[in-house]
């Protein structure tokens, strides 16, 4: 698994676009076969995958226990194998490059893959901790993009921002809520792209649960505190190596020793977007009633 990092890791700082295509599609296929699975199904299953080439895709805790997840889990504690900052380092090289058919394409691509494996690595959002990373997402939110950009890294900012509030506060401390509502009520914003942030409010508007503090292992024996666990393999070390990196880690709220900061409730959040969005009251009484991500507001 490292020689392919490795090798999807040299196409992805390539400049030749035809090269950065490759390395993303050497780690999207490196995620597929983490996630997809022939086995445990039936003998019609496993012939009709065959016959269309496709993999049924392993359930959330089929995860946990197997053995390229694990692997990889591990691979990403720490900077050496992580591939959200690869692909993140990518991304920024890409959005120097400025707009046309090939870029915009590899910037999508990026994109997705940055919400899959944030999806699969959650310690890998402490990334987006920091200034210089959400400023990217931020950046690529700028009209002059086109509606599949946006609509991608708003995507990708969800992600970023999930059971995440440092992110977020990052997010905030950067006028985020004024890059989203302006992009809004601009006339010239796709009705995709409208959908995608009214979408996106509903999520910001969520209250906050402070994130979980995560044992260390002793240095005696490493990792061998979150062996029979891979969600807890990367969590406190990496968290901290890159919210202290950099001077762009100290941004906004109160922070403890671990570099989390405070969480805000639902109503702190409404009195923040008011300042640019007339209608917030409204989005928070169809967040109460409708509960679109599965729970309540309060």
């Amino acid at each position: 698994m490292e020689t392919l990092l490795a090798h999807s890791f040299d196409y992805l700082s390539s400049y030749e676009p035809s090269k950065i295509r490759k390395g993303l599609r050497q780690v999207e296929g490196l995620l597929a076969q983490i996630c997809l699975s022939k086995s445990r199904q039936t003998p019609v299953e496993r012939r009709k995958s065959m016959t269309s080439g496709a993999s049924a895709p392993k359930a959330l805790g089929e995860l946990k226990d197997d053995p390229a997840f694990r692997e990889f889990f591990k691979l990403q504690d720490g900077f050496q194998w992580n591939v959200a900052l690869r692909l993140v380092t990518c991304l920024e090289h890409l959005l120097g490059r400025g707009s046309n058919g090939t870029n915009d394409l590899l910037i999508i691509s990026t994109l997705d893959l940055i919400q899959g494996i944030l999806l699969l690595h959650p310690p890998s959002r402490a990334l987006f901790a920091r200034e210089i990373y959400m400023n990217l997402l931020l950046d690529l939110l700028d009209p002059i993009n086109c509606p599949a950009i946006q609509s991608s890294t708003l995507l990708t900012l969800v992600t970023a921002l999930l059971d995440s509030p440092a992110n977020t506060r990052t997010f905030e401390a950067l006028d985020g809520l004024l890059t989203v509502t302006s992009l809004f009520k601009l006339r010239a914003t796709s009705r995709e792209v409208k959908l995608k942030l009214v979408e996106f409010l509903y999520f910001y508007l969520m209250p906050e649960s402070p994130p979980a503090v995560l044992p260390t292992a002793r240095s005696s024996a490493p990792n061998t505190a979150h062996r029979n666990n891979p969600s807890k393999l990367a969590g406190p070390s990496f968290s901290r190596s890159v919210n202290g990196a950099g001077t762009g880690a100290g941004v906004g709220g109160g922070r403890d020793g671990r570099g989390s900061r405070d969480t805000r409730t639902t109503e702190e959040k409404q009195a923040l977007l008011g300042r640019y969005l007339n209608n917030v009251e409204d989005l928070v009484e169809d967040l109460k009633e409708t509960a679109p991500f599965g729970g309540t507001v309060y």
